[in-house]
């Protein structure tokens, strides 16, 4: 095995010596003693998951063996794109596109769309997870919508934002193309319900389908996301290897021995027992930044809920908190070295680069400039962490590590699935639905029947939001 496949395969590394009263003292930390009695409930959790996989809601457990066919056909329609397109553009929301987003920023060049089209694996790509009409409008300043493939995923095809933009790219393609348009779409949606399927067939668009027993946030290793990145030329058949690499060691119902197992015991301890209730995520990596975004609506979707399983009333979750290490350093480490002793710091560390960049010696003259030459920004971004896990430490504030030997389509495959396997068992613990979100639906059918949809569902809450406190002068200014 080449040095390149080994560090392609190598496992990433979850370091909690910084979460344990070893470390932090009795004060702060987590004392052994306090996860051992969780010892029962992990079982009672493993179980849970085990029993109901690839059912359910727990189809994205499958999704590392069962995709064969589809990745075939995803590559083979990924190279047309290839041949055929300039652009790619993801028209979706939500898990739609946070995950597409996070797999692209950490596995291509962090300028990729800058990148004239020869140094480019794949066409540009821009993944518009929001309906800003300037956002909008911007965008379609800069494609050919003639040279451009467009794919719109939504599962329900039911989804607003998503389907107000299908509806104005559709119009400019018809318009812009003529006969023959449909070929600049791909829908990837549900295989039987909603709208987008009936689109598809209809208009004759390529389709790919989301799995019934996949939500969106746990969709990124389904042609969700797997379209976007083999268009870009990321090996989707490496992501999912890895993801099945993180699989296998979270095969023991031993709480000490299964990683995934071990986090969401140490979650519900910290959120149930010690008041923390907010949970960042630093990476000190701009190729893993958007995996923060990724993991917060993971996280506070999966989790943020007001009653169990059993309808009692519970209101649990773990605030989930996007941060960059270094810049976030000078904005938010303040805060999490002196405020309140109520967060968890995960870094993401990488641990080789995939590039080196030397600090040139210069400014001898500056003693504390000086001393620069001759490193390399590696070793400085190196320091900076673990400058920034000790002032933590320093402070008796909880922080682990999770380090990626490298970043490649592997070690993102596993950690993927690693906070994907967390999330499951801490909704086990916590004994909620981890995959529904009530709180989202309420927050859509508001907002549709603000836009004036009149059918049955939308009217009763049209008159319940009649009852609204008005808004009071006074308190505008």
């Amino acid at each position: 095995m080449s040095k390149k496949s080994e560090a392609s395969g190598a496992p990433i590394r979850i370091d909690m010596n910084h979460l344990m009263a070893d470390m932090l003292g009795e004060r702060y930390g987590i004392a052994r003693w306090q996860l051992d009695p969780y010892a029962s409930a992990a079982q009672r959790a493993f179980d849970a998951v085990k029993k109901n996989r690839g059912t359910g809601w727990l189809g994205w457990t499958e999704l590392p063996y069962n995709q064969d066919e589809i990745v075939a056909d995803i590559l083979e329609t990924a190279a047309g794109i290839r041949k055929r397109f300039d652009t790619f553009v993801v028209l979706g929301i939500g898990g739609s596109a946070l995950g597409p987003i996070a797999v692209q920023q950490a596995l291509n060049h962090l300028h990729y769309n800058e990148l004239p089209r020869e140094k480019r694996p794949g066409p540009r790509l821009y993944v518009e997870d929001n309906i800003d009409p300037e956002r909008m409008a911007a965008l379609l300043d800069i494609i050919d919508v003639r040279t451009t493939c467009f794919n719109i995923i939504t599962k329900s095809g039911a989804t607003a934002e998503t389907m107000s933009q299908y509806l104005i790219i559709t119009d400019l393609l018809k318009k812009m193309v003529g006969m023959g348009w449909q070929e600049h779409v791909i829908a990837t949606t549900d295989r039987e319900k909603g709208n987008l399927i009936k689109l598809a067939k209809e208009e004759g668009f390529k389709h790919y389908f989301v799995p019934s027993s996949v939500g969106g946030r746990f969709s990124e290793l389904s042609p969700v996301g797997l379209l976007a990145a083999a268009v870009c030329g990321i090996d989707i058949q490496q992501l999912l290897a890895g993801a099945a690499a993180m699989d296998e060691r979270c095969q023991s119902s031993a709480l000490w021995e299964n990683p995934a197992l071990l986090q969401a015991a140490v979650q519900h301890l910290l959120m149930e027992d010690m008041g923390i209730n907010v949970h960042v995520m630093m990476p000190y990596a701009d190729s893993l930044r958007y995996m923060a975004d990724w993991f917060c609506q993971l996280w506070a979707e999966s989790l943020g809920k007001n009653v169990t399983r059993k309808g009692m009333a519970v209101n649990c979750g773990q605030t989930p908190v996007k941060s960059l290490g270094v810049t976030d350093q000078h904005s938010q480490l303040q805060l999490y070295t002196e405020g309140p002793y109520d967060k968890v710091i995960t870094f993401l560390r990488v641990g080789d680069f995939r590039v080196t960049q030397p600090i040139p010696h210069g400014c001898e003259q500056f003693p504390d400039v000086a001393f620069l030459g001759g490193k390399s920004l590696n070793e400085l971004l190196e320091a900076e962490y673990q400058g920034t896990q000790y002032a933590l430490l320093r402070a008796g504030r909880m922080s682990q590590t999770i380090t990626l030997p490298q970043v490649n389509a592997h070690t993102i495959g596993q950690l993927i699935y690693f906070l994907e396997m967390v999330t499951a068992y801490t909704g086990e613990l916590l004994d909620i639905d981890a995959f529904n979100q009530p709180g989202v639906e309420e927050s859509k059918i508001a907002s549709y029947t603000v836009l004036g949809n009149t059918s049955e569902k939308y009217r009763a809450k049209q008159e319940e939001m009649k009852s609204a406190p008005s808004l009071k002068d006074e308190y505008i200014f």
